[in-house]
């Protein structure tokens, strides 16, 4: 685009700009004038904290059509009802990264030119927004999991607290800066420091809802050995001889034929969760506040270190009843996979 802006042009846009209330309109005038001094399209971007396609929009509105003012009503009306009926059935099941891959499959699929910003715009009038989706097992079986939670149900009703019912399961925490969400400066790059070690601790342990007791036994190696020892000390949690319950998943260790012949010897009853179910044990939003509170965004230089902040997480969390009764309860949620109908 060679169009340039003559002298009085610019004085009446800089008069409009001084004037002017609505900053979009401002927006507007400073990336004609910006454009007019020679900036790139991405250099105004930057300076006005907008994309490269919003600032030739932009431009190309006021030399071609001499528009500073936003249309009423954005984008909306490109697409008739009946379109937009269809886009929003596409994107619930195709999930795009970037919004100009939307605007590419609306010119493709129904021959409508939409900048980002509007199809922005659309997007949240649809209801739709930015967010990461939730993962589910490919294998998840909605039904298993509606059937253990009735199970659950009678074992409670049954027990009626005089029998410790313990969920378990092992974490394998790595010697790595896990990188997540956090609020960061607008405009700053933030950087943490990296490990490229993977040395890990392995931990068994147990999580009581009546009370949210926790038992937990650092390892070498989670196998049929270890999760004997886990069984053996936490019998001796409860001399009192009453019966105990565990509830876990199906790993290759805990259907180990020693392992079930220990549990019968020490009163212990072995339940198991229905396959590709974590969501199901308590225990695993444990290793979620774990993570939270000692790995996520956080740098150790040694893996001693490391394995102090995690060590002693397990040691002090006990203490912090407020933050387990709510956010570690038996209030489950059967989930299907996406790839089998309910």
């Amino acid at each position: 685009m060679n169009q340039k802006l003559s002298k009085k042009e610019r004085e009446n846009l800089l008069q409009s700009h001084r004037q002017e209330r609505d900053r979009r309109v401002c927006d507007r005038i400073k990336a004609v004038l910006a454009y007019d001094d020679g900036y790139s399209y991405a250099e105004i971007a930057k300076i006005l904290l907008l994309d490269d396609e919003t600032i030739r929009r932009h431009v190309e509105d006021y030399f071609c059509k001499v528009k500073l003012k936003p249309e009423n009503g954005g984008s909306n009306s490109h697409l008739s009802v009946k379109k937009s009926f269809r886009l929003k059935a596409h994107l619930e099941g195709n999930t795009y990264l970037y919004v100009k891959d939307i605007c590419a499959y609306v010119k493709n699929s129904f021959n409508k030119k939409y900048s980002v910003s509007g199809m922005t715009k659309w997007l949240h009038s649809q209801g739709l927004c930015y967010k990461k989706p939730h993962g589910v097992s490919a294998k998840a079986n909605k039904k298993e999991q509606e059937k253990f939670m009735k199970r659950y149900e009678q074992l409670i009703d049954r027990t009626r607290g005089k029998e410790p019912i313990y969920f378990v399961d092992s974490v394998h925490p790595h010697h790595q800066t896990r990188l997540t969400y956090g609020w960061i400066l607008k405009g700053v790059r933030k950087e943490i420091a990296m490990t490229g070690r993977q040395y890990r601790l392995n931990l068994i342990g147990g999580i009581n809802l009546d009370g949210h007791k926790l038992i937990y036994n650092q390892v070498d190696k989670v196998d049929g050995d270890a999760i004997g020892g886990f069984l053996l000390d936490l019998r001796k949690r409860h001399p009192e001889k009453c019966k105990l319950h565990i509830i876990w998943d199906n790993a290759g260790y805990h259907r180990d034929k020693r392992v079930i012949e220990l549990a019968k010897d020490l009163a212990i009853k072995l339940h198991y969760l229905p396959p590709y179910s974590p969501n199901l044990n308590p225990i695993e939003r444990l290793w979620k506040i774990m993570h939270e509170w000692v790995t996520n965004n956080r740098y150790y230089e040694t893996f001693l270190e490391f394995s102090k902040a995690i060590i002693n997480f397990f040691k002090t969390i006990g203490r912090n009843k407020k933050i387990l009764r709510t956010r570690i309860t038996d209030s489950f949620r059967a989930i299907q996979s996406p790839l089998f109908s309910p």
